[in-house]
């Protein structure tokens, strides 16, 4: 999917419509807990990887090939006892072309940070620093742990007020179609509520109640499937 494309889907959709279209795919969901350093903040755009190990050169280094429009996504271990990213390299990120900073780990000089504008996402802000200086780790612009998962310049990262959420680039396009069938439904869905008709009428919840009591194996998600509807995956 072109970076266009990819911005253009995204405005309409949100990263749990994505999220519930992994499930629904039985792609495995990536994401993690980050917040936007700018309230509102959204981005999307192939990852661009970087293990930080307690100086800027890899990030420096990262923009130098990272493409226009791309994410730099920052393995720091998710430490909570130093920040690795300031408004320095967020200003560098922004000049190099790149659509956003994701950290999995913290942020600092956060005025700063959110007067550039660019979308930027951590696990919070502290005051200082590093202060150790690791060894470079190996495969340190080819791949980033985020939690309990390794994402690489394969995967498309987006991120909204929800949290971050990675999917892999070659099932993007399967994967923003069942986002937004769900979507659809959803809006659907919530616009006969507003009218009066519960959501457990739209549902035939009762119906579902019914079948479980002949057959206690069937889910809740189970029924949805067979009934189009939408809430949980």
């Amino acid at each position: 999917m072109e970076p266009e494309e990819l911005h253009r889907r995204f405005a309409e959709l949100t990263t749990a419509h994505l999220a519930d279209a992994c499930l629904r795919a039985r792609v495995p969901v990536r994401c993690a807990p980050m917040r936007p350093v700018l309230p509102g903040g959204r981005l999307a755009g192939r990852v661009c990887p970087a293990r930080h190990a307690g100086s800027v050169d890899v990030f420096l280094e990262a923009y130098r090939d990272a493409s226009p429009g791309d994410v730099l996504v920052v393995d720091n271990g998710g430490r909570l006892d130093e920040a690795c990213v300031g408004d320095l390299a967020v200003l560098e990120a922004r000049a190099a072309g790149l659509a956003g900073v994701v950290i999995w780990g913290l942020h600092r000089d956060t005025a700063e940070v959110q007067a550039i504008g660019l979308p930027v996402f951590s696990l919070g802000a502290l005051p200082t620093g590093p202060q150790r200086l690791g060894p470079r780790p190996a495969g340190a612009l080819e791949s980033a742990g985020v939690g309990e998962w390794t994402v690489t310049r394969a995967d498309l990262v987006l991120a909204d007020e929800d949290g971050v959420l990675f999917l892999p680039a070659d099932r993007a396009g399967e994967l923003f179609a069942l986002a937004e069938t769900i979507r659809d439904t959803e809006r659907r869905q919530a616009d006969l509520i507003r009218s009066g008709v519960t959501l457990r009428d739209q549902l035939r919840f009762e119906d579902f109640l019914d079948r479980r009591r002949h057959t206690p194996s069937l889910t809740f998600r189970d029924y949805l499937r067979s009934i189009g509807g939408a809430i949980e995956e």
